[in-house]
């Protein structure tokens, strides 16, 4: 993948120097709050070199933000195609975050997420892109409404890969955004 550049950060593939950091926010209790396990550095390991070879191959996933000024990762803001059918469409685009808990309440994810919006509707052509978190999830839902996507609540659904150990995570929000939406907003900023 080509790196993106925003005002802050640099959103790009996966580095070798990225893996602690990445285990770190996906074995985390307070990162991982709404998700109903915790990985072990090997089950990390092979979620991030499967996540850096989609990168690569796609040019787009859920990518390493880096803070331009630093070279720190921070986490990952990105694209990712969806298969959780029939509540959403398989190859739908998905908009998803993840940051260590020290980059919240800074604005990463909006301003990383914008231009993986961008690049969703004026690189890749999508005419929409999804997201959708856990009901009481509301700093992520805060971060959809911020991109301007709409809740849909016809569309709510309740995860089926979450496990029954955890019923409290299972009813997931969606929220969408068409390319159309996207331009208006755009037009008017």
């Amino acid at each position: 993948m080509k790196p993106i550049r925003t005002e802050r950060l640099i959103l790009r593939n996966w580095q070798e120097r990225d893996r602690d950091l990445f285990h770190r926010i996906n074995s985390d209790d307070q990162v991982m709050e709404f998700f109903g396990m915790r990985r072990s550095r090997a089950e990390s390991d092979e979620l991030f070199d499967r996540l850096a070879t989609g990168v690569e191959r796609d040019g787009f996933g859920f990518a390493a933000a880096e803070i331009a000024a630093s070279g720190e990762c921070i986490g990952f803001v990105g694209l990712l195609r969806t298969d959780l059918e029939p509540f959403i469409a398989k190859g739908m685009l998905e908009i998803g975050w993840r940051l260590a808990p020290e980059f919240w309440g800074k604005g990463y994810v909006t301003e990383a997420a914008d231009a993986w919006l961008a690049y969703a509707f004026e690189v890749i052509g999508e005419d929409e892109v999804v997201s959708f978190a856990v009901w009481n999830n509301n700093r992520s839902t805060a971060v959809m409404r911020r991109l301007g996507m709409q809740a849909v609540p016809s569309r709510d659904f309740d995860h089926p890969r979450v496990p029954d150990t955890h019923p409290a995570l299972r009813r997931h929000v969606f929220y969408r955004l068409s390319q159309a939406e996207w331009q208006q907003k755009k037009a008017a900023n």
